[in-house]
């Protein structure tokens, strides 16, 4: 059973034991040890999965966090537990006070059902109060399958984490922002887009004229676009026979047939390798165009300047260019196997990016 499946296994379980379950330990033993189970860890052996973790604090001694995953004898991640029916507050959370205590870079708070991911992104060696990541798991997307999965003991790697934490967190921020603004728009909201489109001077009336215009500008927005990927996708689905018989070959200078209807697990794709870049060279300098039967990542936004291509189908690929221009196929099983590529994306940037003779 993959990963996907035993957390879809685990959702399925959480919603028809939650009437058993009346307190915080039960919480913990049927909830939450068989998620730290699912990411790979041993729940039974301290030297991994640390019960009753002591972090003590100045005078206070003997103050426990309800989990550490450790590595190599030091904590990696603290996690706290709560009843599933309690809410989740980091700044009643003990994880608020420890976190500085120990060498953890990550710390989750957790009932069972959300899971909150904290790291020290405002300040350094203090648990920032704004979650760079969370989820349900009744109700987990495939984009924080991939995000969570990077937590599974087998691809856990914390510089890695720590280098995409940031740009996760602001995103969901943003999108939480722009739901609630969508939802119920505020005044400056009104106004910033009513400037864009009326002439005149605008009133406390003109304002109050707009906001539902503007509510629902943004709902047909929406829904057009759902519409528009719909329809994409049964297009994709009738060309799929076709698009995996074509041959994964051909020159650097082949004009690729452009469409920009990229999958999740293809921009998935462009933020790991873009993460992975990132230590090397300025983000902002990759982009990617999505061709009908690769996904393809350059430099520069240069056509010549390709860093890689990916072939996301029924076989995954990594393909990279030789001196020819011939493609160099990696085969991948899953899309986070891109992180063991990194040196030969690094080193394919650095031919790239070097100084014409």
């Amino acid at each position: 059973m993959d990963f996907k499946d035993q957390i879809a296994q685990l959702a399925s379980r959480v919603e028809k034991m939650l009437v058993q379950i009346h307190t915080e330990e039960a919480t913990k033993n049927a909830l939450v040890m068989p998620f730290i189970q699912i990411l790979g860890y041993d729940v039974f052996n301290p030297f991994e999965v640390n019960p009753e973790f002591i972090a003590d604090i100045g005078i206070k001694k003997g103050e426990k966090v309800d989990y550490a995953i450790m590595k190599d004898g030091e904590p990696t991640i603290l996690i706290e537990c709560k009843h599933h029916e309690e809410g989740l507050d980091p700044h009643n959370s003990q994880l608020f006070r420890y976190f500085h205590t120990t060498k953890a870079k990550f710390s989750i708070l957790t009932n069972g059902i959300s899971y909150r991911f904290y790291t020290d992104l405002v300040e350094k060696n203090k648990m920032d109060t704004t979650p760079f990541f969370e989820f349900k798991i009744t109700e987990i997307k495939e984009a924080e399958l991939a995000e969570l999965k990077k937590f599974h003991k087998s691809y856990f790697d914390v510089e890695s984490i720590t280098n995409t934490a940031s740009e996760l967190k602001y995103l969901n921020e943003l999108k939480t922002l722009l739901h609630r603004e969508i939802e119920e728009p505020s005044e400056g909201f009104i106004t910033y887009f009513t400037k864009q489109v009326y002439p005149n001077m605008i009133t406390a009336k003109v304002k109050e004229q707009f906001a539902p215009i503007i509510k629902r500008s943004f709902n047909q927005l929406i829904s057009d676009a759902i519409n528009e990927r719909l329809n994409s996708a049964l297009k994709q689905e009738k060309q799929k026979d076709v698009a995996e018989a074509i041959k994964i070959e051909g020159a650097i200078t082949a004009e690729p047939v452009v469409t920009d209807s990229a999958t999740e697990e293809e921009i998935e794709g462009f933020f790991i390798v873009k993460s992975i870049l990132r230590e090397t060279i300025d983000a902002k300098r990759i982009s990617y165009r999505n061709a009908q039967s690769y996904f393809a990542i350059f430099l520069d936004d240069n056509k010549w300047k390709t860093i890689c291509r990916l072939y996301l189908h029924a076989k995954k690929y990594l393909v990279v260019l030789d001196a020819n221009k011939k493609e160099v196929k990696h085969e991948i099983h899953s899309i986070d196997d891109l992180y063991k590529l990194a040196g030969t994306l690094k080193e394919i940037v650095a031919k790239l990016d070097a100084p014409k003779k």
